[in-house]
């Protein structure tokens, strides 16, 4: 059998940083009930406001609503471009390299997971079938150099690890809002009431402050639906080979339900009962499809131009 190769400083330091203690992690059962019972009860009251409108409450939701309002309350313009499709591509590859017979090379494992996207019946499947042959090239150089970053940096995944790429997670109490989003990797598994995931969400660009607020909206709904918190999550920098990690605790899953319910609040606000909307200008101006309009957001972008902030 083939002696495993020897691990770069890169991926060791990132293994150290991701390793399960020995000790054990197991949260207050009371403390579980008492947050999912304060979830439930609360989002049953601010479905009684929303007068029949159903709500998918995302990370992307929570991060608009808690930014510019008035780009919350923006019709959704959003279509797949090389530079935003990357991603879902290089997920695609690199699940597949996990289970690739031999050496998987970035460009062979990127090649096989635009075949398999093209085939797809959904809207990802129609973008990848139907691009131009420029815009087929640039997506492949993007998802092989992300892919590239992600095998050559990122330690090895054992399969007994049960790694499971872009796994969706939902919770839904009665009622008519809903918690959920995809997650881009989440390592291990189950173990009574043990906290033993991790959950790890990738990203291109250098550090914003809103990644941590993803990742903590991700622990809280594993919590509400699996009633077992994960034990850790990390946002890794595929740039930079670097990782910012936080253990979960009782403070941050009740700080993510806060934001989380404030924030279903402030939509209710704006939508049921017809608040108006506050402009808040800040780095998401620099994506936002409202800017050729908003000359708040200009001025901001003038005096903050920063290139390396991530969305």
């Amino acid at each position: 059998m083939q002696e495993p190769a020897a691990l770069t400083p890169t991926q060791e330091r990132t293994l150290a940083l991701l390793r399960r203690s020995p000790e054990p992690v197991e949260f207050d059962e009371a403390f579980i009930d008492h947050l999912l019972h304060h979830a439930t009860t609360a989002v049953a009251a601010l479905s009684a406001r929303l007068q029949g409108e159903s709500v998918w409450v995302s990370k992307g939701f929570l991060a608009k609503v808690h930014g510019c309002e008035v780009r919350h309350l923006a019709p959704d313009d959003f279509a797949w471009k090389p530079s935003t499709a990357a991603g879902f591509v290089a997920h695609k590859a690199i699940e597949l390299s996990l289970n690739w017979r031999g050496e998987p090379h970035p460009a062979l494992v990127v090649d096989e997971a635009m075949a398999r996207l093209g085939d797809q019946a959904d809207n990802r499947g129609a973008y990848v079938g139907g691009l131009s042959d420029g815009e087929f090239a640039e997506l492949r150089s993007r998802a092989i150099d992300r892919t590239t970053k992600f095998l050559q940096d990122f330690p090895p995944l054992p399969v007994g690890s049960q790694p499971v790429l872009e796994a969706s997670s939902r919770w839904k109490p009665p009622g008519t809002i809903e918690f959920g989003g995809k997650v881009d990797l989440v390592v291990g598994k189950p173990a009574g009431r043990e906290s033993r995931l991790l959950i790890i969400d990738f990203k291109t660009g250098g550090h914003a402050p809103h990644h941590r607020d993803d990742l903590r909206f991700y622990a809280l709904v594993q919590t509400l639906r699996q009633a077992v918190p994960p034990r850790k999550v990390v946002t890794y920098y595929l740039d930079y080979s670097d990782s910012d990690a936080e253990d979960v605790t009782e403070g941050m899953l009740q700080s993510a339900l806060h934001r989380t319910l404030e924030g279903v609040e402030r939509h209710i606000e704006l939508t049921a009962e017809g608040r108006q909307p506050e402009k808040r200008v800040g780095f998401a101006c620099r994506w936002c499809p409202l800017q050729d309009d908003c000359a708040e957001g200009r001025a901001f972008l003038r005096g903050h131009d920063d290139p390396d902030i991530d969305p």
